[in-house]
């Protein structure tokens, strides 16, 4: 059975400097020690965009040399505050598809996993690009990769790609629902969609399809739904999703690492 792990918004800034007075290299330090301690075993941990907060080098290079401390072999694909350019420059590892996008698919013996990229760039052109978008390339790629598959696919991608009921990050999912679910739903493989851009641990399906939204490592979105502002952050703890291929399905679980405690008691 398959075993991933999924982090998303890292957002790595560089040394000495803070969100929210949290620092990101160590709330996710204490993840990957919590990763290495327990699930050592995975197949895979797979990282869903918005690397840095900033998408500076000193912010990729902080990141690439904490991820090499990961025991699990790790999948890597962009969100909103990453660059593109700047992102495979420093993760010299890490092919892109044939168009340059930080697309790829894993098979595992029980299911095919598909990293997407819905960076809506270049042009950087913020406030804009924040939204995320699958260009027809990426979506051309999406297509193919999912009519030769021979097994269950899973989907990973930063931007969710339907509204989550959070108004301020609503305005900034992926902008091209309807072309993205005819794509997917034309093929009838799709098992689960993961995403991450909320900072928020959101479950449900969306017209037939099962997805799941993680929360950060570092700093979450606040409640209430109607918040117009994308851009508010609250300090709650932590967390990574775990994902469980079974042969009846799959299981998702969330783990808030920083408050997980395993020296229980009978009640």
């Amino acid at each position: 059975m398959t075993k991933l792990i999924v982090f998303t918004d890292l957002h790595m800034t560089a040394e000495g400097t803070t969100i929210i007075g949290l620092d990101p290299f160590e709330r996710l330090r204490k993840g990957i020690e919590h990763v290495n301690l327990h699930h050592a075993d995975a197949d895979r941990v797979i990282i869903t965009g918005d690397l840095t907060h900033r998408a500076d080098h000193a912010s990729y290079l902080r990141l690439k040399r904490l991820l090499s401390t990961l025991l699990p072999p790790a999948a890597i694909t962009i969100g909103n505050h990453d660059n593109r350019g700047r992102f495979l420059e420093v993760f010299d590892a890490v092919a892109p598809d044939e168009h340059g996008f930080v697309q790829q698919a894993i098979d595992f013996p029980d299911c095919r996993v598909l990293l997407l990229d819905t960076l809506f760039a270049p042009p950087y052109d913020y406030p804009a690009s924040h939204a995320g978008l699958l260009c027809e390339r990426r979506l051309t790629w999406l297509d193919r990769r999912l009519a030769e598959a021979e097994r269950p696919v899973l989907l990973f991608m930063h931007h969710p790609p339907h509204p989550t009921g959070f108004t301020g990050m609503d305005s900034i999912r992926l902008v091209n629902e309807a072309a993205f679910y005819e794509t997917v739903l034309r093929h009838g493989n799709v098992r689960h969609i993961f995403a991450g851009h909320v900072h928020r641990t959101i479950g449900g399906s969306h017209r037939g399809i099962p997805f799941s939204i993680f929360k950060s490592p570092v700093h979450q979105q606040p409640m209430p739904f109607d918040t117009p502002n994308p851009s508010l952050s609250v300090d709650e703890p932590g967390a990574y999703g775990i994902v469980v291929l079974t042969p009846e399905g799959l299981q998702v679980h969330t783990e808030d690492y920083e408050i997980a405690r395993r020296d229980c008691v009978i009640a």
